[in-house]
C-alpha cells in the first residue's frame, strides 16, 4: 500500500528560525556543536499548503514537494523523517541532494568524497542540526542512523526501513529522477523536493516538472504544490519572486 494510517500527531512543521553556520567547511561529526541550541520540537505549519505537505508526509510512502524557495519544503521534510526515526518508525535517515554547482565552479575540492560532497550538503545539515542539537546528530551520523550521500552514489541501492529524502530535484535530469524513484524498498518513504523553476542544470533536462506531472494522477503517491504564498522566509524574497 502507496498510503498508511497517520502516525501520532507529535508534530512536524516548519519552524523559520532555521540556524546558519559561519566558516566554508562545517563537519557535523566535529563542527560547532550545537547541544545548546534551542528549537521547537512541535511545529506548526504556516499556510494552507504546508498544512497539506504535513499531513501527506504522515499519510504517504511517496511524496513530491514542488514549490519556490522558502516554503519550508526541505525542513518539513527533514522534521518528517526525524519523527520518523525518534518513533522508531524507520532505522535510518538517508538525505540525498545533486552535487550541481549554481551557475559557478568552485574548482578541486579536496578530501574525501564525503569531504567533497559537504559542501553540496550543507543544507541538510543545518536542517538536521536544527531538529536534533549537535550530540544527537554527531551520534546518529556515526552509527548510521543518519546517511547523507549525493545522488550519484544512489544507483544499484534499495532503501528499506528508511525515510529517503532527495532535495534540490530540480537539478536531476528524468532519468537520475527515475532511478531514484525505483530504490524505495519496504516499510520505507520517499520525499522528493524541488522547485522546477529554479534549475541549475541546461534548459529543458531537469526532470522534476515532467516526473510530478506523471505521478500526480496516481492513487498512492502525493504531489503537494506549495506557492510563493507559503514562503515563510524574509517577505522581500515573496515580493522578487514574484517579477524575477
Amino acid at each position: 500500500m502507496g498510503k498508511r494510517s497517520a502516525r501520532a500527531s507529535r508534530g512536524a512543521a516548519y519552524d523559520s528560525n532555521v540556524c546558519t553556520f559561519s566558516g566554508s567547511s562545517w563537519d557535523p561529526l566535529e563542527g560547532n556543536g550545537g547541544e545548546g541550541k534551542r528549537y521547537v520540537r512541535n511545529i506548526q505549519p504556516k499556510s494552507p499548503n504546508q498544512a497539506r505537505l504535513m499531513t501527506a508526509l504522515q499519510e504517504y510512502q511517496m511524496v513530491l514537494a514542488l514549490g519556490p524557495a522558502g516554503t519550508g519544503k526541505t525542513y518539513l521534510a527533514v522534521a518528517a523523517a526525524v519523527e520518523a526515526l525518534e518513533a522508531n518508525q524507520v532505522e535510518r535517515i538517508v538525505l540525498s541532494r545533486p552535487a550541481v554547482e549554481a551557475g559557478e565552479s568552485i574548482g578541486f575540492l579536496p578530501g574525501d568524497a564525503t569531504d567533497k560532497v559537504a559542501p553540496y550538503m550543507q543544507p541538510l545539515y543545518d536542517a538536521l542540526l536544527d531538529r536534533l542539537g549537535g550530540k544527537r546528530l554527531r551520534a546518529l551520523m556515526s552509527n548510521g542512523g543518519i546517511e547523507i550521500a549525493p545522488v550519484a552514489f544512489m544507483r544499484g541501492r534499495t532503501l528499506s526501513r528508511s525515510f529517503v529524502v532527495i532535495d534540490e530535484a530540480q537539478n536531476c535530469t528524468y532519468a537520475q529522477l527515475k532511478m531514484l524513484l525505483t530504490r524505495l524498498g519496504w516499510n520505507a518513504t520517499m520525499v522528493i523536493t524541488g522547485d522546477p523553476d529554479q534549475t541549475d542544470l541546461l534548459p529543458g533536462m531537469s526532470g522534476l516538472a515532467d516526473i510530478a506531472d506523471k505521478l500526480d494522477p496516481l492513487e498512492n503517491i502525493s504531489v503537494v504544490r506549495l506557492q510563493q504564498t507559503d514562503i515563510v522566509r524574509h517577505p522581500l524574497v515573496g515580493e522578487m519572486l514574484t517579477v524575477l
